[in-house]
């Protein structure tokens, strides 16, 4: 039997979760789910949004599956905490821990045509540790690194004592890993296409690491096309002609922003699904959309993009068939709008969305 920590979040995460879970026990799967808490209630009652029992939960589980998250600005994190002490430390974000502690390097976004006339597959597929999203974000800035910067260029002399400084780091071991990945993912899912999205012409020196490792994956994978564009220009093309892709992927930033881009294009953040993966066995998938606390209660809001989270899921433990089963579901539901939520122009309500959704998932995975 294999076990799921279930973390249902904050805001609209906690209905959504309530909504699309009974899916498991319809589709009569051999899968224990357990619960515990994550986000910002933990946050502001005990300085830490993911607790020490939560951390034990997710040791002896074989994958996580994560509700909206709430994350605010570093001031509003202060001045909502209830306990302070000594002890006390700032806010990182519980999906910002997830990934570096569990060594989830690589974000994968699905972008897929459920709603559009076009037809379309392309993986987004984020770097998770490194890039700007690395944790080297100072205010004030140390004087180490203002010598630094100092001794590296004029253009700030005198200028750096009010300011503020974030380090892109990419590091060779990083990459190698991130392209290694990707690599394998586009032979799983017939893709040939890989494109490098970056900033080549700005970031010279630290893209150049990118361009050494291509040329060594050409000849691990001659298979395999590897291409460096321009993270605007992608942006334009995915929006314009998202066929063009099948590959995707980026460092942390570029793919955070370029991954919301592509939820657009599927037809908002009501769609938008990943699934977070490393070297280690533990994998989580979370829908990507925020705790939406204005929606918070009303019973509204979009589940698909927790259901295709679940099916992500399900197909990272071997349930392939159950995974095919709800994938299809969403699909057929997202096109008719009776059982589609506002966002999608329909006037069902979440529970009345994930209910058709479950039927029809137990139907098909029946005939299978």
């Amino acid at each position: 039997m294999k076990s799921i920590a279930v973390l249902p979040g904050d805001g609209i995460g906690i209905e959504v979760m309530e909504a699309c879970v009974p899916i498991f026990k319809e589709l009569n799967l051999d899968i224990k789910l357990k619960y515990e808490e994550i986000g910002w209630k933990c946050w502001i009652n005990s300085a830490n949004p993911v607790p020490n029992e939560t951390w034990n939960l997710i040791k002896n589980c074989d994958a996580v599956l994560v509700g909206a998250i709430t994350s605010k600005p570093k001031h509003e994190a202060e001045q909502e905490l209830k306990v302070k002490s000594s002890n006390t430390t700032d806010y990182v974000s519980p999906v910002i821990q997830l990934r570096q502690k569990l060594q989830l390097f690589a974000n994968v976004r699905p972008i897929v045509s459920l709603i559009n006339n076009k037809s379309f597959e392309v993986y987004i597929i984020r770097e998770n540790t490194e890039g700007l999203y690395s944790g080297l974000d100072f205010n004030p800035i140390p004087e180490p690194l203002e010598n630094f910067i100092n001794e590296s260029t004029s253009k700030y002399s005198n200028k750096l004592k009010n300011g503020a400084a974030t380090i892109r780091i990419i590091t060779e071991e990083g990459f190698n890993r991130l392209l290694k990945f990707s690599s394998e993912w586009a032979l799983k899912h017939g893709k040939s296409n890989i494109v490098i999205a970056d900033k080549p012409n700005v970031f010279r020196n630290s893209s150049d690491i990118i361009f050494r490792l291509i040329k060594k994956y050409s000849l691990d994978y001659p298979m395999l096309n590897y291409t460096v564009e321009n993270i605007d220009a992608v942006a334009m093309w995915l929006v314009k002609k998202p066929q063009k892709y099948e590959i995707v992927i980026c460092e942390n930033q570029f793919g955070d922003i370029l991954s919301d881009v592509g939820a657009a294009v599927m037809g908002g953040l009501g769609l938008a699904y990943s699934g977070n993966y490393g070297l280690k066995e533990t994998a989580y998938f979370e829908p990507v959309h925020g705790s939406a606390p204005k929606y918070s209660g009303q019973n509204k809001v979009n589940p698909m993009a927790m259901f295709l989270s679940i099916a992500m899921l399900l197909n990272f433990l071997g349930y392939k068939e159950a995974s095919q089963s709800i994938q299809k579901a969403v699909e057929y539901t997202a096109k008719d709008k009776r059982f589609c939520t506002f966002d999608l122009s329909g006037a069902a309500t979440l529970s009345e969305s994930a209910k058709h959704i479950i039927e029809e998932a137990v139907k098909i995975y029946g005939n299978l």
